[in-house]
């Protein structure tokens, strides 16, 4: 079981983004995506951000840490 949830598919189809477009705005590989949205990779926190502002949504409503 994950330690977080991530909501990150939700918001990255909301902005009508792809993985490997969503991946070049970060300056990280599609695998990396893919691998977040589905909560098997804890990113870093610049990666975070850096998600939260391509996506335009708090980093507390993408990462669900319970």
């Amino acid at each position: 079981m994950p330690d977080f949830e991530c909501r990150l598919k939700k918001y990255r189809l909301l902005k009508d983004l792809t993985q490997e477009q969503l991946a070049e705005r970060v300056g990280v590989r599609r695998e990396t995506i893919m691998r977040l949205e589905k909560a098997q990779y804890n990113p870093s926190l610049k990666l975070a951000i850096d998600i939260s502002r391509a996506v335009d949504t708090p980093i507390e409503d993408i990462f669900l840490f319970p």
